[in-house]
């Protein structure tokens, strides 16, 4: 078991291109999927046709998922020009710019 003492604080979370990694993620899917369709007939001889619709499905949500993380980026710069614009209001204009 681990003391109390011997936890300690969670890092702060990793940011990257969030939008280019999830648009790979998601063609890989749909390659997959295209690769997969040529031997349709051997998959539903095995039973197996679920391995060429878990890679459509994959497809699917991962243009669900560019479609968040794009209007989350979008979000997070609207709110960081909000702020600066803010700050240079209240500064009377003396804010640094791109701050």
């Amino acid at each position: 078991m681990w003391k109390k003492s011997e936890l300690r604080e969670a890092p702060a979370p990793l940011e990257g291109p969030v939008v280019a990694t999830i648009t790979g993620g998601t063609v890989i899917w749909f390659v997959l999927f295209l690769a997969q369709l040529p031997f349709y007939g051997w998959f539903d001889d095995r039973g197996t046709t679920w391995w060429v619709w878990t890679c459509l499905a994959g497809g699917g949500l991962g243009l669900l998922g560019v479609w968040y993380v794009r209007r989350r980026d979008a979000a997070i710069k609207r709110d960081a020009a909000f702020k600066r614009d803010a700050a240079a209001k209240r500064d009377g204009g003396r804010a640094a710019p791109g701050a």
